[in-house]
Order: structure tokens, then sequence, then C-alpha cells
């Protein structure tokens, strides 16, 4: 396959009616109530997302992070023809390494995420160390996400995300490659080993390990007797496996069966994007003390609604 290897240099820069209009309607929020004590039983406290759109309204510097993400990541566009979808500009990172036989990287983010994922992790992978291999790194956005286009057919799924990546990386002529995902980037990295490798994608690598239980029968018969009880560890993979399948997967409920009912309020709401994200920033990283221009953490909650 010939694609052409042209990428077009790209630079973050918002405009300034933008952010006016960003500002105004921060001013305009309506909060709803919230019971008394309530905690994080119902969702984001109602206190936190005060605190994050008073520092969104007076204290966070969006030309600063703007600058900062220009200067720390070599960004392009690239177009992309999509079977059965046309055409697709999509946004990326690509760091070289100086090392000669850098190994071509593939690094998909999933959801909430975005591109930035790769941004701490970067200078790691492209640097030359006698400790561990180095890494030509693209990092794109997915289509629909951060600065890609979004597709604009129905049918747009897995194995679409995956000829996007793969095309992607050989018009950047990386012929073979290998690649990371986590979250949806697991399923498209996934996708992405079934439909081009061993020829083209040479190693798979992810930090979202995700299987389904085994049939009832062959997991009986994979059982010594008599049967071995549970550790500690995985009574407690069990219980939080428990307590995300009947108090924090809603989002997703709604995400695949009703999107674009959902992407009024989002779409509209600059907080109420920020209460949906943050509420999954929080429950999905382990209390990681976020700082305040990425949203002050509370000690994550399990309990279920009372």
């Amino acid at each position: 396959m010939t694609l052409p290897t042209t990428q077009t240099p790209f630079t973050i820069s918002i405009p300034d009616s933008q952010l006016t209009h960003l500002q105004q309607k921060l001013a305009l929020t309506t909060f709803p109530d919230e019971l008394e004590e309530a905690g994080w039983h119902y969702g984001v406290p109602l206190a936190d997302v005060k605190r994050l759109v008073g520092r969104w309204k007076e204290g966070f510097d969006w030309r600063k992070q703007e600058a900062l993400l220009n200067a720390e990541l070599p960004q392009f566009l690239y177009a992309v023809d999509v079977d059965n979808h046309g055409t697709l500009d999509v946004h990326f990172v690509h760091k070289k390494s100086t090392v000669k036989d850098a190994i071509p990287l593939l690094f998909v983010h999933g959801w909430p995420g975005s591109f930035i994922e790769v941004r701490k992790l970067l200078p790691i992978l492209t640097q030359a160390s006698p400790d561990h291999p180095s890494f030509h790194v693209v990092a794109l956005s997915l289509p629909g996400y951060g600065f890609s286009q979004a597709p604009s057919k129905k049918g747009f799924s897995t194995a679409q995300y995956a000829e996007v990546a793969h095309k992607l990386m050989l018009g950047l002529g990386y012929d073979e490659y290998v690649t990371q995902g986590g979250d949806w980037g697991f399923v498209i990295t996934r996708k992405i080993a079934e439909l081009y490798g061993p020829k083209h994608t040479k190693a798979w690598h992810t930090n979202f390990p995700l299987s389904r239980p085994p049939p009832l029968r062959q997991a009986l018969s994979s059982l010594p007797l008599p049967f071995l009880s549970y550790t500690k560890s995985e009574k407690a993979g069990l219980e939080r496996t428990e307590w995300f399948r009947r108090w924090g997967s809603g989002y997703l409920a709604e995400q695949s069966t009703r999107p674009q009912t959902l992407g009024y309020s989002l779409a509209d709401s600059p907080v109420g994007l920020l209460a949906w994200i943050y509420e999954k920033l929080v429950e999905w990283t382990d209390g990681y003390r976020w700082e305040d221009d990425e949203g002050n953490v509370l000690p994550t909650r399990f309990e279920g609604v009372d």
C-alpha cells in the first residue's frame, strides 16, 4: 500500500472569541442542589464543582497551558482516507528519537482521555538509554476527539479506528511498528493486532488487560477439589468489579445507547462536561492527588448509594 507522507504542522490556537464565550457560559452557570452529607454517593460533590468552576473562571490561564502544549508536543495533521467514510483530518503528536534504530510506537488514548496522555511519557520513550529501547512516538487524537475530525456517517467502529491508526503509521513511513493502548486504546490496538499483525504491527502492549469470564463448565473443570478460597486481593478485586457494575457504569449505558441526547448537554454546558469527566478522573485514578489545574481530588469512594 502506497500512501502520501505529507504531514502538516499543527499549532493549538483557540480563538479569543471562543474563550470569551466560555467565560460567559461559566458566569451564567446554574448549579443543582445537593442532599445533606451526600459526599460522593450520588456523583460529584457540589463543593468540588463550584471550586473547579471558580478556578476555571479566575485562576486558570489557558494561554499558558496552550503555549506549554505547543512547546512540548510536536503536532501535525494528516488526511486519512477511510473506507466508506471519506477523508478525515487526523491530529497527532509525532516525536522522533535521536537513536537511529528506534522502534516506531503507536500510542492510542482512551475515554475520557486525549493525546495529552502521552505528555509525561514522551521524553522517557524517545530518550537514548542503555537500560531500555528508544521509540519514535506517534500519539494520535482518535477521530472525534481533540483536534481530529469526527466521522459523519454511521458504522464507524473499532475496525475503522484501527484503519485510521494503521494508515497514519504507513503514511508516516512506518511499515512496521508496535502499539500501546489503554481503555478504548486497548480495544483499538487489539483490533490493529488482529487486522494488521504480524506483517505490520509487531507487538502489542496495554495497561488495560481485559478478559471475559470463561463459560461455567470450563471454569468448574479447571478448579481443583476441594475448591480453593479466594485470596484477599482477589476478593478486593471482585468487590471493586461489583461496585463498578452497580454504581459506576451508568455513563457507559447512556453513551453507548443515546449519545445524541447526552451530547446536547455536554456540548452546550462546559460545567456539565467538567462534572461528567471529573467524576471519572476521581474514581478511576486510585486516589491520585491532582493539582488544582487538573482538579483537586478526594480519596476515591467505592460505596453505593444509600
